[in-house]
């Protein structure tokens, strides 16, 4: 019988300084924590030694969203601070935003961007969203560009600053959406890219916009009674027929990242992975028994969240949590802006 697993087994300690709040100079100078999921042994490497994990023919999944400046600095009626927190756009061109203050913002109050543009309240519709329309002579591109600055994450503790629009973001990225970067692949540099190509693997790509629920830990007991958030994905015709093709002649199939993982096995099917679009709330925690994804390129994931949660279904419970405590006592960095960890 497999083990019902508790929220608080997936907790570890770690000291505050461990949390990178910079990105490295060089990208690919990150660590790289290697775990074989089947002896739980770890080796050590850096970012850069990546591209010799793979062989010819394997398949390296990208998720080619891109971070928007989506945290709006404005003001209320009475003229003192707002923030506005875009998550994604409606049909009817409203959007789902997280406010603050929240318990100021109510139906019907208003936020003002300048002389420019104002967000209005028409609703709250609950898990701390709210539904505003967006209305004044610039586009919602322009109020980004203007009056927005990169959403890090709140385990980054200092004000976001005029660099992290392009370090809190990979060099592959171009389709607008994700208020949260996919961080697996901030290690990427483009030269790295090309090594991946000459040594013989093939890159593809899906889309997952990531939402602000990718924080959120799990706060109940058991995990299978969390509720996941939903984020839109797209896995295009050539990514799963190359998946398809790889699976043929034995060859694996990597995800760079959680969300790339969440994406294809939303996709999967019985033995295969089909194109396909949506809404995804897959939550992946053990005993998940992966059917796209063979190995798992990740960063290291707070205490209790569903992220590590999903790498522990992947590397095996004990082998991960093993593997944590170890990133811990050799002083890895941790979160979005630190090293990096293979599952193999």
């Amino acid at each position: 019988m497999a083990r019902q697993y508790r929220a608080t087994d997936f907790d570890y300690t770690y000291p505050p300084e461990a949390v990178a709040q910079d990105p490295l100079p060089d990208r690919s100078a990150s660590r790289l924590l290697i775990l074989d999921r089947a002896t739980g042994n770890t080796t050590h490497r850096r970012f850069r030694d990546f591209p010799t994990l793979l062989d010819p023919g394997d398949v390296l999944v990208l998720n080619t969203s891109r971070v928007i400046p989506a945290r709006l600095h404005g003001r209320r009626d009475n003229g003192r601070p707002a923030e506005v927190l875009l998550v994604h756009s409606e049909p009817d061109g409203t959007w789902l935003a997280m406010v603050h203050p929240g318990g100021k913002l109510k139906a019907g109050r208003r936020v003002y961007f300048g002389d420019e543009a104002t967000a209005e309240i028409v609703d709250v519709v609950g898990g701390g969203l709210r539904r505003l329309r967006i209305a004044g002579p610039l586009s919602i591109e322009h109020v980004m560009e203007r009056f927005g600055s990169v959403p890090l994450p709140p385990y980054i503790t200092r004000p976001p600053r005029p660099e992290d629009r392009l370090r809190y973001q990979t060099v592959y990225a171009n389709t607008d959406g994700s208020v949260a970067a996919p961080t697996a692949g901030l290690h990427f540099t483009k030269e790295l890219l090309e090594t991946v190509a000459a040594r013989g693997a093939t890159t593809v790509d899906v889309l997952l916009h990531v939402g602000p629920g990718t924080f959120k830990p799990v706060e109940v007991d058991n995990p299978a009674n969390h509720t996941m958030h939903a984020e839109w994905y797209a896995v295009p015709d050539a990514t799963a027929h190359a998946i398809a093709e790889a699976k043929t002649r034995g060859r694996r199939v990597w995800a760079v990242g959680t969300t790339v993982a969440r994406s294809l096995e939303a996709a999967a099917t019985d033995g295969g992975i089909r194109a396909l679009s949506g809404w995804t709330d897959l939550f992946i925690f053990p005993p998940y028994r992966f059917t796209v994804v063979d190995r798992l390129l990740t960063n290291f994931h707070l205490p209790r969240s569903t992220l590590i949660m999903l790498v522990a279904a992947l590397g095996g419970y004990e082998h991960t949590m093993a593997a944590y405590r170890t990133a811990v006592a050799e002083r890895y960095r941790l979160f979005s802006y630190g090293d990096a960890m293979a599952v193999v």
